[in-house]
This record gives structure tokens, C-alpha cells and sequence, in this order.
């Protein structure tokens, strides 16, 4: 079946119509340039045709080239795959030229037919690349359309000529937001930013392209960078603005990326040199970047990790074989927090929310955390007041147990106590059906311990939201010994329904993310006591692509938290607990009554409005820094493999099932280095030899915790890989 169409009409317009298959958005294949390519030579070959309109037959435009396509370009490329990427990617700049120039002479700039692009919705990636090569970009006045590159956001950057055309045509100040942060806009905001030139009504979309075309001279085809004097908006980078605009720009790009993201250095390279040399010569410089980042396993770890992986997973790539299990109705059990942001998510998604707490007050208290969020909105411009009222509607906040009834879904967000949990699951199971599922919200509590509290045990699962809920795209879904496949694929569906991604992992102390986040905190603060510089710590973590430093990170999440958690791991563990010497600095920590950002102190200062001021001084009076300080690589790789082989370690004792939820959940739920693609990737691009090898020496030197799982080491007396042998890891 063809992914693009062509029709002539009696004015001699050729329509050409992208309408991928099966698919709910185009996105463009191998086999599409193909036939693009064969379309767009016979409309400039046919005397008849005057000119081409190039749209859609789906409500959108384009989501992009096909990553599927991407993360194997390198496999496909041959013996010499940069070589073969290089060629690859040059050919298709090759097909987009020859529609920019569009069988013009080359030296006169006349004889060309005119091309027009119509966008009758969203258009990413290749989906603006292929109209900003075409003479006019014309775009239907859908405020939810969604028009922007946001290739960096996945480890790579516009690499079909979208760096050098946005750039030559906005500056390279004015591109910045596009291509260095991946900005997406709706089409009048594309228009007034310079991206397309007319928003029209959906109606007439296809007829003001054609009548463009039909009317355009010769002059409107010469795109300015092929028009002789053309000059680089905002300055080329040896023009006095244009210097400070790069010097600039690679500030706050090392800045950001911390030099970890090749994509975006790559970027700003391919930007600065091809603004040095003619047009043509530019768009080789961008393929030669492109080809050095698609060659780079960071690029394609986090493709994987980070759309192939997180979309099957939120596909339901491992949901239990059962009926629908779409959510109608929920029951949030507690309006603290935790409970509130579940209501709003929920009440958000369209479904009907039952808010519960203990009195009338702090019920409603729960529901107004909603409203600020969708007041906040508001003020945004990016919720309507009629969107307000319908989702607040939906959330009935009360008192009366009662109200549960009709609920096919309780979602329980109490005290994190034992007890009290046990309390409410009795009391709320006696009220709603059957057939209801129970999940209980809880970051540390043993599911099947709590499921002993309930009659249906099989019905009985633990949903983790991960804090504020509202943001955080990860949710983790834990199956008690006796939680049966139905509460599974519930728990699966309602996560999909609020529109986050979710991972499924078997019950076990910590679960998966804090099996892994608890020990990347221990170890910063273990160094502290150590006499590591604080500074070194925090820097080291950032510089590995971690979003907070240990230190910063149980600030945030609160001293006393950490305090709690310790003296019930150490109660629940005995003379197994690891931890003392990182107690001994957290509990000193908590009797200073510096309990983190809460309190306004804790490894850090903080000014009145919240702000930090810097690590606080007292940590080095009361743990000395020592005169030699480790080496960088030291205490980064201290940090990173300490929370590693906790990953390793879920998978081999089968907590973790499946290494793609291994690696989105890191990423998703505790900001692991994005720039690996995860934890199993991070030790695939370490290779499994070098890894093992490295875990015994940091062993040798510091202790157990960093001894190598059984199945990592029989990896590397294979050389093998996760990726490349997952099955295999999966079954050991």
C-alpha cells in the first residue's frame, strides 16, 4: 500500500498526499522517500503541472521520521556503517533540495515550479523539515496542533537540513528554542515566530495552497540563502552580534547538558560551521554531525529508552491477556498530597473521583489542590474555564465511605502505616462491590504483607505515584504474591488512562526505583563522612547526567524521611543492615533540626523564599574534608554503579521482569543519567567485561555493595550484552 499519493488537477496543481497506512500519524519510512521521491520527479518532469501542494490525508500532518527506522539505521548501514549512514542521510537531502529548487536553473534561479506545503495539524520532525523545503508553508488554524522539532528531547538533532534551514531563515538566535530545547508551538504562534508563513481555516487550507502556487512568480521561489547578498539573521559568527550569539549559546549549552548529551554540542556545531560556508556545503557539515551522533550509543540508547521502549510499555506491552479493564470510576482514599494530585490526574483523564478523608474540610482541601493546578492553567492560557468547571465536577471530595459505592477502582493514599492501611482496606472493601480492584499507594510497604488485610488478596495490587503526581511521568505497579492477572491489567489501563507511563515489577523491600535511589543518596552522604569534598559529590553526580546530586536529592525528599527509612530497614534487616555509617551522619543531620527544603536547611542553605544558597559550612566542621580527594571518575562511578547493581540485582532475583521497564523506570522515575538510555544500557555501553571487572575493584576498595551479581558476571565471561542478549538475561 503507498504511503504518498499524487492527483492533477484541471489547473495543472499537483496534490501530493501523504497518508501512511494503518497509522494513526505519518511518519516517514525507507520505503517513503522512495516514493516521495518518484511522485515529486514525475509532477517537475510533467509539462502540465504548474506546481505542487504537498499535504495529508489524516487530521495531522507528520510525527516525524519512523525512530523504529533510526535506532537501525546504524545495523543497516553496512561494513562501513558512518559511511553508509553519511550516504543515507545525504541522500535525502539530496531529495529535499531537489524540491527547494524545484527544477529551477541553477545560475538564473528561473524556470522552477512552485511547492506549497499544507499542514492540517501537528508537524514534527520530518513533518517541518519537509514543508521548510518547500516555498510556502501554509497551516490550518488548529490551536492543538503542535509544530516544532523536538528531535533533541530523544538523544539526536533535525538532521534532514531542519539545523541549517531554521537557522539560516530565523538566525541562530531565533532557532535556539526550536532546535537546543525542542519547543514545540500551535500554528498563529509558529507564524509569529517565523517557522510558517499563513494560518488559514481548515476549510480552505488545500485551496489558498493552490491558489498560492497558481499565482506565485518566479522570485517567490528562491529561497533567501539562495538568493545572492543573503545574509544571516541576528549575524553570522564573525560578525560582532553573531559571536556573542554562539559564545553565548555554547555557554548555555555546556551549561544545561553538563557535556554529557553529544546531540545538543553536535547541534550548535553543525549551526556555527555550516553558517561559515554556502548553503550546500552547510547541509554536508550537518550530515556529517548527524551520522557522528546516530554513530554515538548515546543517541541510540536513548531513542530506545526513551520512545521505543516507554511507547510499548505504555502500549501494554506486558499486560496480562484479560478483558478491558478501562477505569469508570475511582476511589482516592486520602486528600493529603499524594491523594489529591491522584484525584486531579484522574479527574483530569475524564474519569469520575471520589475524594475521601477523614472530615468534611480536609476533604475539600484535597479538591483545591486541583484547582490551583487548573488555575494555574488558566493563567497560562492552557485551560479554559469551561475545562475548570468540567473537571472539578468530576471530583466529588467527602467524608461518607458510602460514596464509594459503584467504585470499580479504590486507589488508597493513607498514613503510610501498616495499621491504618489495614483499617481502610476492611472498611472500604465491606462498601463496594465484588469486582472491585484495591490498590494501595505506598513507596516502601510490602504489598503482600498489606493484601493480608484484605479478603481478596487476588484483587489487591500496589500502584507507587512517584511526587508531585502531576508531573512525574513514571508510575510503578507492584504485584503482591497473590495479585491475580486482572488487578494487573487494571492497574495497567488506569495508568494508561491518566496518561503516564507504567512499569510492573514483583513485590520485594523497596520495590524497584527506591530499591535503587536509596543506596545513590547513601553513598553522597557515606562520602561525606568519608571527608569527600560535598562539592565534589554534587558536581560528580550532575557531570554523570543526574538531575540532583545525592545530597540535594534528600533534601529535597526530606532528612527526616531518610531517618524514618533507615530505622525500619535496620529493624526489619537486623545485623544485615549495611547502612550505620550513613545513619550516623542523617541522624546527626536530623537532631540539628535540618530536615532538608522543608525546613529551610538541611546539606544546604536556604534563603527565606526557598532558595538555595549554597552547601551548608557546618558539614565540614563536623566531618573535616580530607587533604586528598578521590578522582572524578572515582566518585562518579562510585555513584553510578552503587544504584546499577541494585538494577541488576531486581532483574536477577525476578523483582524486575523485564529490562525495558528496568531502563524507562530509571530514567522516568529518578532522573538516571537520561544520556545512557538506563541502567542496562549504561552497562551495554561499558561493555559486560569492563563492568564485572570494575565492580571488583570498587569492592576491593569499599565494600560488598558494590559486588558483582552472579548474573552480570556470567554475562562477561560471554561478552555478552542486556540488549543483545536479553531473553537469555531474562531467563537467568
Amino acid at each position: 500500500m503507498n504511503e504518498f499519493t499524487m492527483s492533477v488537477d484541471g489547473d495543472g496543481v499537483a496534490v501530493i498526499t501523504w497518508d501512511v497506512p494503518n497509522k494513526s500519524m505519518n511518519v516517514m519510512s525507507l520505503d517513503g522517500w522512495d516514493e516521495f521521491e518518484g511522485l515529486l520527479d514525475a509532477a517537475l518532469a510533467d509539462e502540465a503541472v504548474k506546481g505542487i501542494v504537498l499535504t495529508s490525508g489524516k487530521d495531522t500532518f507528520a510525527g516525524g521520521m519512523d525512530l523504529n527506522v533510526i535506532a537501525k539505521m546504524k545495523e543497516m548501514a553496512g561494513d562501513d556503517p558512518a559511511k553508509g549512514l553519511f550516504d543515507g542521510i545525504m541522500r535525502i537531502h539530496g531529495i529535499m533540495r531537489k524540491m527547494e529548487l524545484a527544477g529551477m536553473d541553477l545560475k538564473t534561479k528561473k524556470g522552477g515550479k512552485p511547492i506549497a506545503a499544507a499542514l492540517p495539524g501537528t508537524a514534527l520532525g520530518i513533518g517541518l523539515e519537509l514543508p521548510l523545503s518547500t516555498h510556502r508553508i501554509f497551516a490550518a488554524d488548529n490551536p492543538k496542533a503542535k509544530i516544532g522539532l523536538p528531535e533533541i528531547k530523544v538523544g539526536i538533532f533535525p538532521g534532514a537540513g531542519g539545523t541549517t534551514r531554521l537557522s539560516r531563515k530565523l538566525g541562530a538566535m531565533g532557532a535556539s528554542p526550536i532546535l537546543l530545547e525542542g519547543k514545540l508551538s500551535d500554528p498563529k504562534k509558529a507564524k509569529s515566530m517565523g517557522i510558517i508563513d499563513e494560518v488559514v481555516s481548515a476549510d480552505e487550507l488545500i485551496a489558498k495552497a493552490k491558489e498560492w502556487v497558481l499565482n506565485a512568480k518566479e522570485a517567490d521561489l528562491v529561497k533567501p540563502w539562495d538568493a545572492k547578498g543573503y545574509k544571516m539573521p541576528g549575524g553570522a559568527p564573525y560578525h560582532p552580534a553573531g559571536f556573542m550569539t554562539f559564545v553565548g549559546a555554547s555557554a548555555m549549552v555546556n551549561g544545561n547538558t553538563q557535556g554529557v548529551y553529544p546531540a545538543a554540542k553536535a547541534l550548535l556545531s553543525a549551526v556555527y560551521e555550516g553558517a561559515l560556508v554556502p548553503f550546500d556545503t552547510a547541509l554536508k557539515i550537518e550530515a556529517r554531525w548527524f551520522t557522528n551522533i546516530l554513530m554515538n550509543p548515546s543517541s541510540a540508547n536513548m531513542i530506545r529508552s526513551l520512545f521505543i521502549n516507554k511507547e510499548a510499555l505504555e502500549k501494554g506491552a506486558n499486560r496480562p491477556a484479560v478483558d478491558d479493564q478501562k477505569v469508570k470510576k475511582v476511589g482516592v482514599l486520602g486528600a493529603g498530597m499524594m491523594g489529591a494530585g491522584i484525584a486531579y490526574v484522574s479527574a483530569n483523564a475524564g474519569i469520575e473521583v471520589v475524594l475521601i478523608d477523614r472530615d468534611q474540610e480536609a476533604a475539600d482541601k484535597g479538591k483545591s489542590y486541583a484547582e490551583g493546578i487548573l488555575d494555574k492553567g488558566m493563567s497560562r492560557k492552557k485551560v479554559t474555564a469551561e475545562k475548570k468547571e468540567e473537571v472539578l465536577g468530576r471530583i466529588n471530595a467527602t467524608s461518607d465511605l458510602d460514596a464509594l459505592k459503584g467504585c470499580d477502582l479504590i486507589v488508597e493514599a493513607v498514613f503510610e502505616d501498616p495499621k491504618i492501611k489495614g483499617e481502610m482496606t476492611q472498611k472500604v472493601e465491606a462498601i463496594v462491590g465484588d469486582d472491585c480492584i484495591f490498590a494501595t499507594n505506598t513507596s516502601t510497604l510490602p504489598i503482600t504483607m498489606l493484601a493480608k488485610a484484605s479478603s481478596r488478596p487476588e484483587q489487591f495490587i500496589g500502584i507507587h505515584f512517584f511526587s508531585p503526581v502531576d508531573k512525574m511521568l513514571l508510575v510503578e505497579i507492584i504485584k503482591g504474591k497473590e495479585t491475580g492477572d486482572r488487578a494487573t491489567a487494571k492497574a495497567l489501563d488506569y495508568v494508561r488512562q491518566i496518561r503516564k507511563t507504567p512499569i510492573v515489577v514483583n513485590d520485594a523491600r523497596f520495590f524497584y526505583a527506591n530499591r535503587c535511589i536509596i543506596p545513590y543518596i547513601n553513598e553522597g552522604i557515606r562520602m561525606v563522612k568519608e571527608g569527600v569534598e560535598p562539592a565534589l559529590i554534587e558536581n560528580a553526580a550532575k557531570l554523570m547526567g543526574m538531575p540532583l546530586g545525592p545530597l540535594q536529592l534528600v533534601d529535597e525528599t526530606s532528612i527526616d524521611l531518610g531517618v524514618k527509612i533507615a530505622k525500619a530497614t535496620r529493624a526489619a534487616m537486623g545485623d544485615d543492615y549495611p547502612d550505620g555509617e550513613v545513619d550516623e551522619v542523617l541522624f546527626w543531620m536530623a537532631d540539628q533540626n535540618r530536615l532538608g527544603r522543608k525546613s529551610g536547611s538541611g546539606f544546604y542553605g536556604y534563603d527565606d523564599k526557598g532558595k538555595r544558597t549554597g552547601l551548608w559550612d557546618g558539614l565540614e566542621a563536623k566531618y573535616p574534608v580530607a587533604e586528598e580527594q578521590p578522582d572524578l571518575i572515582e566518585v562518579q562511578h562510585r555513584l553510578m554503579f552503587v544504584q546499577t547493581l541494585e538494577a541488576v540485582r531486581a532483574l536477577e532475583e525476578g523483582v524486575l521482569m523485564d529490562i525495558r521497564e528496568g531502563d524507562v523506570g530509571a530514567i522516568l522515575g529518578w532522573g538516571y543519567a537520561p544520556w545512557s538510555g538506563g541502567p542496562f544500557s549504561w552497562l551495554d555501553m561499558l561493555g559486560s567485561p569492563y563492568a564485572a571487572e570494575r565492580c571488583d575493584q570498587l569492592a576491593e576498595t569499599y565494600g560488598a555493595r558494590f559486588a558483582c551479581p552472579q548474573l552480570l558476571r556470567d554475562m562477561a565471561e560471554k561478552d555478552q550484552t542486556f540488549y543483545g542478549n536479553a531473553a537469555k538475561a531474562q531467563a537467568a
